[in-house]
């Protein structure tokens, strides 16, 4: 392990065992929160009984879905906007300030269109996610060296070619900031939107174990997030970390 690994786990391994001390001293009371090792044993009991099995696999499929579909569509998205600058022009201020409005206040239309459903909270999520995947892409694609283009005109290659032998491969370090938000997105995107528009999921789970007091099911399910988003996170990080190692040599 790096002496960065070293000291990141030495940082989480003291916040947590600080928790626990607060926790069990009563510095903490257990309505508020209950010690990381009773988290630990709720997430292992809920795993082990499986009786949320059918709404973790829910949870984890649609954040799949929207960021695969995220992901691809803001690729594709940031291909056809890039060689138009006056499209571009006129897209990026929109691009820029698209987060400050809250997607979730359109909820109502989802249902109308999509119902009340996974479908609904797929795309909640991808709208979430798809636009720090379009900017990715633009940004990428600007810092492509023209030889390579040059080299693709040269050999006659068409448009779909560039994109998948040049431009995609190019762009790859630049693309993984992308990828890395879409997954944080659509994360939020799911377990957020399973709260409002779900009878199923984690969110939903945490939703119902918090309104009937279960505080050792929240925090076991809360804890089972935390943890799959920072695997998910890490792996993601050790890929684009390669990536950029090889694109500096």
């Amino acid at each position: 392990m790096s002496s960065v690994g070293t000291l990141r786990f030495a940082v989480i391994a003291i916040m947590v065992g600080l928790l626990e001390l607060a926790c069990r001293t009563g510095l903490i009371g257990p309505t508020v929160i209950i010690p990381p090792s009773a988290m630990v044993e709720s997430l292992w009991q809920i795993l082990a009984e499986g009786d949320l099995t059918t709404d973790i696999l829910s949870t984890f499929g649609n954040v799949l879905a929207a960021a695969v579909l995220s992901v691809v569509v803001g690729f594709v998205a940031g291909l056809a906007i890039h060689p138009l600058p006056r499209l571009r022009g006129a897209l990026e201020p929109l691009l820029a300030s698209y987060y400050a409005i809250p997607t979730f206040m359109f909820y109502p239309l989802f249902i109308v269109f999509f119902g009340v459903g996974n479908r609904a909270i797929i795309a909640i999520a991808f709208l979430l996610a798809v636009v720090s995947m379009v900017t990715s892409t633009l940004t990428g694609l600007d810092r492509i060296p023209p030889i390579l283009r040059k080299t693709a005109k040269m050999y006659r290659m068409n448009r779909v070619s560039t994109a998948l032998l040049i431009e995609l491969p190019a762009t790859i370090p630049h693309l993984f900031t992308g990828i890395k938000l879409s997954v944080a997105y659509a994360f939020i995107g799911v377990i957020a939107s399973e709260f409002i528009l779900s009878g199923a999921g984690i969110g939903y789970s945490i939703s119902y174990a918090y309104n009937n007091f279960n505080n050792r099911a929240m925090y076991g399910l809360m804890l089972l997030v935390v943890v799959a988003v920072t695997t998910v996170n890490m792996v993601l990080h050790s890929i684009d970390r390669r990536f950029q190692e090889r694109s500096r040599r």
